[in-house]
């Protein structure tokens, strides 16, 4: 077995105190970190989500239901899968979870065996996630930069409007364009039209 990465987290959220320190043992002593809450009120205020990770969650607790803080996660657009702990076997809400985004279940009693494997490609995913939100992040940051009018400008750019075009589009010189067109260059660091294009309609995705 791989070696957990150093910087990943098991994350626990479980009402039944026995069942997360069971949970705990079994990793902790395969070698993981782990976290472990109580409920998902308390995990939601403690997790950030540039942490790579994997939340085990039951499926039904007080207060916040583990599809509640699913619902949750998913509004702030976390990277996190989720393993569903259930002794319920209910079909519909596993497929709805699923279609949600939750990875994969546990029922109860769960094994040694499966926690581990889960838990194994669970972290392989995070950590593909963390890094092409991460991707995302940056180039939503770096297209920030550019002001309102320089926005205008490189839409035209990207919809192969030319210099003269787009200063009758905007009522502005073409004089004014190639200056606006030269500050985009330098603000998303690109020396070519071609590259130019590319950050512009990237859709950044995780480096391997």
């Amino acid at each position: 077995m791989n070696t957990p990465h150093l910087s990943s987290t098991v994350f626990i959220v479980d009402d039944d105190e026995a069942v997360r320190d069971s949970l705990r043992w079994l990793l902790e002593a395969n070698g993981y970190r782990v976290r472990a809450y109580a409920s998902g009120e308390s995990f939601l205020e403690d997790y950030d989500a540039s942490q790579i990770g994997v939340l085990i969650a039951d499926v039904r607790m007080p207060g916040m239901s583990g599809l509640e803080l699913q619902e949750q996660l998913i509004v702030r657009n976390a990277p996190l899968p989720i393993v569903f702990i259930t002794g319920h076997g209910d079909v519909p809400m596993a497929v709805s979870t699923m279609k949600k985004g939750a990875i994969d279940f546990l029922e109860k009693p769960f094994n040694e065996s499966d926690l581990r494997e889960i838990v194994a490609r669970m972290l392989e995913q995070a950590t593909q996630r963390v890094s092409k939100h991460q991707a995302q992040k940056d180039h939503e940051a770096m297209l920030a930069r550019l002001t309102a009018r320089e926005q205008q400008v490189l839409e035209r750019i990207v919809a192969g409007r030319l210099n003269k075009q787009i200063a009758d589009d905007l009522g502005i010189s073409i004089k004014t364009v190639e200056a606006h067109r030269a500050n985009i260059m330098e603000k998303l660091e690109v020396t070519t039209v071609a590259d130019l294009m590319k950050v512009a309609l990237a859709k950044p995705e995780a480096h391997a």
